[in-house]
């Protein structure tokens, strides 16, 4: 007899659940024919969070369909309900990286009994364990144990150990060390099988965070805490995990896919860790990028399409919430204990990319929004709040044509930065130089396009205008010839031009400003009447060409073989622009820090910063000769007081800007 709760189905009804079912199945083949000894588990990944719990840039002050933990949410919520066994993890990266987090740890502070915002989203979402980032220890240790002490889920991290380093990490003394986290944690649970009933199994999780904390917080962490080798930690723990019973073992790798040989305390170690026999599928992260996807296409033992790494199941979800992580296991039960019989891979996003314009693909969840609605308005109106002042404006209108104080502003904070991290290196001592471009400079954003920041007060928020990108700080080190090299790239910008002639065409439209780097730290000159060393590709299109000249490094000739470390970007230093030379294998330094966040550092330990621009290039003097160039109206402001050039306006542009005439 049919029960008054039970719904009618219409035949539209019937239909419509058969369509979906066959969808279901044609995805995900296991939970429609896992046998009566099989079963299906969906493994939900979120990695690098960095505190974005909702769809919001509170550096640009609006929201954004890019973010969020609160739009993963809804995709956790379809893959809950698609399948009969689900579990949902983190792969740490939580606690720092926006606002949201600068605001809990600065300004509110963690007391015992506190739960921070990230961890309300992740209690209310019900995550079942995470493991330590490299970002987790931003903000101390005090503060992160705070932390986790208000999670309903464990952290789980087995290569970091309290106190000094006294042993070799290859020892069997790992085993006996007292952990600053549990290493791993063995989760009991009931799964369905496809014939519907229910059999225990025991899933192990183990956590490994990259060693070179020690590095990047060693002001809260030395003396401390000691870390230790990734991928011989797990050859210590994985067969202590076996012998607990543990039938499948997941390793939640915060380290990135890199070199398939392994070097000891190595940082990116998930290749050579998904060889450790005994560990069945891994969840990767701290690259900020998508695995499975195009970006590992020929890395050695890593199929970028079936998504595996040494034949076993990985998986990357993004960054900030972009993507969710899943892996789909078919286990199979063989009398003894559970195994891996099959899998599949994916990383499904929160939005797509149409053009120049993010379109979002699911909606927030009202629950993960209200867990952090107050923290949310607090951080408003922190984000809104002057952090410092600046003594000069800055401003990006002619930031192509004379040297520049939003670009400089940057270069002071990079420079600030990486020169403590030096100390107690091998590079200790060299000089530094400091490359940074200018990010908004018109072009296709339009007139309005640019960097304008009064005197006074300066917000975080204002902190986006003058670093677009949420790049990585990185260092290499090259030579003085080097250096010559990256600014005759850099120079490519500029369209050829002839000595003496008047109202000549100046940039090249087709080259982007964020290609076009200025190096602080010495002093140059570009000959326009040169053509370009180098094409886009970074191939040497004119050999006997030179732009740069009078390059200098304090007052004399730059030596061509003198060493430099140079501070930049993850984009640059990893070949990001075709710069010759300038790839990763002249990286010195990979910083866990975006650049944008040593912004806001740097400018909350001034106070007051004065970034007016040097002049430490300009453009080779050509008697007689005049350049056309065009910026945003708002440049009127500030043409007189441009460095090194004469500039006076000669007209309006095209499309709203204006247009300016330079004289050499």
């Amino acid at each position: 007899m049919r029960s008054i709760f039970e719904p009618k189905l219409s035949r539209r009804d019937i239909l419509r659940a058969s369509a979906a079912a066959s969808a279901l199945a044609a995805l995900h083949p296991f939970s429609a024919f896992a046998s009566a000894n099989q079963a299906h588990l969906r493994l939900m990944e979120t990695t690098d969070l960095h505190v974005h719990v909702l769809p919001y840039d509170y550096y640009g002050d609006k929201p954004s369909d890019a973010v969020g933990l609160a739009r993963t949410a809804s995709i956790i919520k379809e893959i809950r309900a698609e399948a009969t066994n689900s579990i949902l993890i983190d792969n740490g990266d939580f606690l720092q990286g926006n606002p949201m987090g600068d605001y809990i740890a600065y300004e509110r502070g963690m007391k015992e009994g506190d739960i921070h915002p990230i961890v309300a989203a992740m209690n209310t979402l019900g995550y079942e364990v995470t493991t330590a980032g490299n970002h987790e220890f931003n903000y101390g240790l005090d503060f992160l144990m705070k932390t986790v002490a208000g999670a309903n889920f464990p952290l789980v991290c087995a290569n970091v150990a309290k106190g000094t380093l006294t042993s070799s990490p290859l020892s069997d003394s790992l085993l006996s060390d007292s952990l600053l986290f549990k290493p791993y944690v063995l989760i009991d649970r009931m799964i369905k099988d496809g014939a519907g009933q229910e059999h225990a199994i025991r899933i192990g999780f183990i956590g490994f965070v990259p060693p070179q904390i020690m590095n990047w917080d060693r002001r809260h962490l030395e003396g401390k805490v000691n870390t230790r080798d990734i991928v011989e930690t797990a050859k210590a723990y994985v067969p202590q995990m076996r012998e607990a019973g543990a039938d499948i073992i997941i390793a939640l790798s915060h380290s990135g896919i890199g070199e398939a040989n392994h070097t000891d305390g190595m940082e990116n170690a998930s290749v050579p860790l998904a060889a450790v026999d005994g560990i069945d599928a891994l969840v990767t992260g701290h690259s900020h990028l998508v695995f499975p996807g195009e970006k590992y296409r020929g890395f050695a033992a890593v199929d970028a399409d079936l998504g595996t790494i040494h034949g076993k199941p990985a998986v990357m979800g993004g960054f900030w919430g972009s993507h969710l992580g899943l892996i789909d296991l078919l286990l199979e039960h063989d009398g003894g204990r559970w195994h891996v019989a099959g899998f599949t891979t994916e990383a499904r996003g929160i939005y797509r990319r149409e053009g120049r314009e993010n379109i979002a693909l699911v909606e927030s969840q009202d629950s993960v929004e209200t867990a952090v609605k107050a923290e949310h308005e607090a951080t408003l109106a922190y984000v809104r709040r002057p952090v410092g002042k600046t003594a000069a404006p800055l401003h990006s209108y002619f930031a192509l044509v004379a040297d520049d104080p939003s670009v400089q502003i940057v270069s002071q904070a990079q420079t600030w930065y990486i020169a403590d991290l030096m100390k107690g290196t091998k590079w200790e001592g060299l000089p530094i130089l400091s490359a940074a471009a200018p990010f908004k400079a018109g072009g296709r954003g339009g007139p309005d396009y640019y960097t304008d920041v009064k005197p006074g007060d300066v917000a975080i928020k204002n902190v986006s205008d003058l670093y677009l990108y949420p790049n990585t700080v990185r260092a290499v080190a090259i030579t003085g010839a080097q250096v010559a090299e990256w600014l005759e790239m850099s120079a490519g910008i500029f369209l050829q031009v002839e000595a003496g002639k008047a109202d000549q065409p100046l940039i090249n439209p087709a080259f982007p400003s964020y290609n076009f780097d200025i190096i602080d730290g010495v002093s140059y000159q570009i000959d326009l009447t040169q053509p370009a060393r180098y094409d886009a590709e970074g191939n040497l299109a004119n050999e006997g060409a030179r732009r740069i000249v009078n390059l200098s490094f304090n007052g004399a000739p730059i030596d061509p073989a003198q060493s430099f470390v140079v501070v930049t970007n993850n984009y640059r230093a990893s070949g990001g622009g075709n710069f010759p030379d300038i790839n990763d294998k002249v990286v010195i330094y990979e910083g866990p820090d975006t650049n944008r966040d040593v912004l806001v550092r740097y400018i909350v330990e001034k106070g007051t910063v004065n970034p007016s621009a040097d002049g430490n290039w300009t453009f080779k003097p050509l008697p007689g000769t005049s350049l056309i160039f065009e910026t945003g109206p708002g440049g009127k402001a500030y043409a007189a007081d441009v460095k090194g050039v004469r500039i006076e306006p000669a007209g309006d542009g095209a499309e709203g800007f204006a247009r300016y005439r330079i004289t050499l």
